[in-house]
């Protein structure tokens, strides 16, 4: 009975965990559906940020690059180890309020993000300019 129980127990806090956006979701080109990166989701002080832990790059490309195309506080930083979501908070069932940064071109956009309806192994996230976005979907790191 308890080694049933002890199961059941395994079983919830699973489920629970692959119910939440913090961890690492490999991120995907949304453009060449290449592997980018792998970002860490996590909680600070209540908020959701996003830091890019390991880049994807072509062998012969600067494997360590620096985000010389950024022109707030995160230029001249390495793209590795940088916060490119920041202060996102849960509203209405998905996070908001919030920036993401495109170290490709420096550019910050608004961004909100959920778990994908069907699998909550996939993060469905949107960056906004004015009343343009654009939707990537990034896929949850074991």
């Amino acid at each position: 009975m308890k080694t049933l129980l002890l199961s059941l127990l395994v079983l919830a806090a699973s489920v629970i965990h692959s119910q939440t956006v913090l961890g690492k979701w490999k991120t995907i080109d949304d453009e060449t559906g290449k592997e980018k990166s792998i970002v860490e989701i996590y909680e600070s002080n209540g908020k959701v940020y996003g830091k890019i832990i390991q880049l994807f790059r072509d062998p012969s490309e600067d494997q360590d690059p620096y985000c010389d195309k950024c022109d707030d506080d995160r230029k001249g930083q390495r793209i590795t180890g940088m916060i490119i979501v920041r202060d996102m908070t849960l509203k209405d069932g998905y996070y908001q309020g919030g920036t993401i940064c495109d170290p490709k071109n420096g550019k910050v956009y608004k961004c909100e993000f959920w778990l994908s309806a069907n699998d909550p192994n996939k993060l469905e996230l949107r960056g906004y300019w004015g009343f343009l976005y654009r939707t990537q979907n990034w896929v949850r790191v074991s």
